[in-house]
């Protein structure tokens, strides 16, 4: 099965060749930033505070969003948001060349891109079906998208990380916003033909109400979500832990932070070339309980880890059950969801994902702070393993109560 079919689509072939560059000068300014809050703070909690400020967007807005997106077009949508994303990371940029960045500042701007990018991301992912003409391939553009997202996560921290310690911040800043050049040339490039979806007229409200009903109509959709969400809230956020991680554990410098985030990339990126290989008919729901089993004993084994390498390979496979668990989910969303519901029904899924990660990302920070690095990263390599049982036995509850009715 060649794994690069969606490909042959020239609108998806745009949005890979777009990204691919944007994304790079994406991960280039988060490994900028992360670092820049840790020098001026010393302290993993304001790594979670300003995380949490940037993606708290997610949280609040994604329900409403997924109502407004279901009655626009997405493409229309995507191009203004770009532009905005650009705005603000030319603002960044400039920002650090008056020298004028403080905690407050950084904070502020974060808050910015959150809300931007909290319409950028839902409105890309319900834009995806209308790339791929053969909707057979849908799940293959999605695994495909996640792997230019996670090579650009490798990629981005290595150059960044170089940047970052040859030439300062302000060189990973500037790049990142002349990266959306391309993207914005690619997205004018398209020819993007979207299929009407009838909804009827109502309040945002009321679009958000249908939306929460629907998840409640679809207890196979409904129960990833709150896998998701506790996966997000304990789990996931162990990637706002990776600086301190590099100076605290292994005291390493802005080298040793983008060794760490480029292996976390690597796993990433394997987890989605594994995905893109994904056969129809696959039990998607079975794999989101092994990939975060997988994350679970992964995390455990990188509290326990001495030496470097080792702890560089177990994050690697963290970032492997991740990738393999969110985007396991995405397609199981985008593949089973109603027409006249996705955009909603994904907006749960940003929420559960983007949303209440800075919420986790705030909590780890804190329990970090009293309870040590080693001790946060044991807590939530346990609570992974538990959230993979709990999955499990569901999985096994809802197969017995299907048997059941038959009977």
């Amino acid at each position: 099965m060649n794994i690069f079919r969606s490909l042959q689509y020239p609108n998806f072939r745009l949005h890979v060749i777009g990204q691919a560059i944007s994304l790079m000068g994406t991960w280039m300014q988060r490994v900028a930033i992360s670092w820049m809050v840790y020098s001026l703070t010393n302290s993993v909690f304001w790594l979670g505070f300003v995380s949490f400020i940037s993606l708290s967007p997610s949280l609040f807005l994604s329900p409403f969003i997924g109502s407004f997106i279901d009655k626009r077009k997405k493409y229309g949508l995507v191009r203004k948001t770009q532009f905005g994303l650009m705005l603000q990371a030319g603002l960044l940029t400039l920002l650090v060349f008056l020298g004028l960045e403080s905690v407050l500042l950084l904070s502020i701007l974060g808050f910015m891109q959150g809300v931007i990018n909290a319409f950028d991301v839902l409105g890309r992912q319900s834009l995806m079906v209308s790339l791929v003409d053969d909707k057979k391939d849908l799940p293959n553009a999605i695994a495909l998208n996640s792997s230019i997202f996670n090579a650009a996560r490798m990629v981005g921290p290595a150059i960044g990380g170089i940047l970052l310690s040859t030439y300062g911040e302000l060189v990973c800043f500037g790049v990142n916003f002349l990266s959306f050049i391309p993207v914005i040339i690619c997205l004018m490039l398209m020819n993007v033909t979207e299929r009407p979806v009838t909804t009827k007229k109502e309040s945002t409200w009321r679009g958000l109400v249908e939306g929460f009903d629907y998840l409640k109509r679809s207890p196979h959709i409904a129960s990833l979500v709150i896998v998701l969400t506790c996966s997000s809230l304990l789990v996931i956020p162990y990637t706002s832990l990776l600086p301190a991680v590099a100076r605290e554990l292994f005291h390493g410098d802005e080298a040793t932070f983008s060794w760490f985030e480029s292996m976390a990339g690597l796993g990433a990126m394997i987890g989605a070339v594994n995905m893109a290989r994904l056969k129809s008919g696959e039990n998607l729901r079975y794999r989101v309980m092994f990939s975060a089993g997988i994350m679970g004993v992964a995390l455990l084994l990188l509290a326990y880890a001495h030496y470097l390498p080792s702890a560089l390979a177990f994050t690697a496979c963290v970032a492997f059950g991740m990738m393999m668990q969110n985007s396991s989910i995405n397609t199981y969303i985008q593949t089973h969801a109603m027409p006249a519901y996705r955009a909603r029904a994904m907006s749960y899924y940003i929420m559960a994902f983007q949303g209440i990660y800075p919420i986790g990302s705030l909590l780890i920070g804190s329990i970090a702070e009293v309870a040590g690095l080693k001790s946060t990263l044991y807590l939530m390599g346990s609570c992974a393993v538990l959230i993979s049982l709990g999955f499990y036995l569901y999985l096994r509850l809802h197969i017995k109560r299907r048997l059941f009715k038959r009977i």
